[in-house]
């Protein structure tokens, strides 16, 4: 850790704020106003808009001029560091082999994703090519409580485990999300008993989703899973794709202990 101005350890907080400002950026699914960004971080406002010019003049994020109604959002850079890192992940090239295998197997948009902290990261998604969404999760996060893929991870843990990795509020996305503690428990223990885990509509409409957790690592980091739309999803479809999920999350986490990936 870098010295603060009063010798002690500690986080050096222009730094500090500039992650936190490029984190609610990455956040939004649309720019935000100087307003706006004071709102969410609590910054004061001349230090916020010196923050601001800085990243936009280092391409970091972006500006669309209007006055006080500027918006801000990613720049290039951001791009360029986020793909820096599915570059370098050892697992990602067999991960992806694997989902396109899966998306062969059962013809649904099928994901990967490595779970930090309470969400999961999207590392790599294969479209159905009837697929009904429009933009790619690559990269970005959602709430692990709310996911198939977070529930595969969360059951990899001890109770106590997910209590204290679990922010106290659990947000819903949806109407259909879980966010009362002793339901999710419930949800994690039927998902340890079968092996697989199950949500509907609980971050999307329209759709369910079953995942497998990748054992290539104790606990569990990565999951697999596939995207299935809900006027598909009977019993025995469900069944069918969590037993090729299944399958293919074991092939996985074959592969990579072979390859010495850890």
């Amino acid at each position: 850790m870098a010295e603060t101005g009063d010798g002690a350890r500690g986080p050096v907080k222009s730094a500090e704020r500039t992650v936190q400002i490029m984190e609610v950026l990455s956040a939004s699914p649309e720019r935000l106003t100087l307003g706006q960004l004071q709102e969410r971080t609590g910054y004061p406002r001349s230090s916020l808009y010196a923050l601001l010019r800085t990243l936009v003049g280092l391409k970091w994020i972006e500006v669309e001029e209007g006055g006080e109604a500027a918006g801000f959002g990613i720049g290039p850079r951001a791009l360029l560091c986020g793909t820096a890192y599915l570059d370098r992940d050892p697992a990602l090239p067999y991960a992806v082999r694997q989902i396109e295998q899966l998306r062969a197997d059962v013809g649904y948009t099928t994901h990967y994703a490595r779970l930090d902290g309470s969400n999961v990261i999207y590392l790599a998604t294969r479209e159905a090519t009837d697929s009904r969404r429009l933009t790619s999760r690559v990269g970005r996060q959602l709430p692990a409580h709310a996911t198939a893929l977070g529930k595969a991870l969360l059951a990899e843990l001890t109770a106590r485990e997910v209590d204290g990795l679990l922010p106290e509020r659990l947000d819903a996305l949806t109407p259909h999300t879980v966010t009362r503690r002793p339901e999710l428990r419930e949800e994690l223990e039927r998902t340890r008993t079968r092996g697989w885990a199950l949500e509907s509509e609980q971050n999307t409409p329209g759709l369910c989703c079953v995942a497998a957790a990748v054992p290539y690592r104790i606990p569990a980091t990565d999951a697999i899973s596939c995207s299935i739309p809900l006027d598909h999803a009977t019993d025995q479809e469900i069944e069918r794709v969590a037993e090729a999920v299944s399958r293919h999350a074991a092939a996985l986490a074959r592969t990579l202990r072979r390859d010495g990936i850890r």
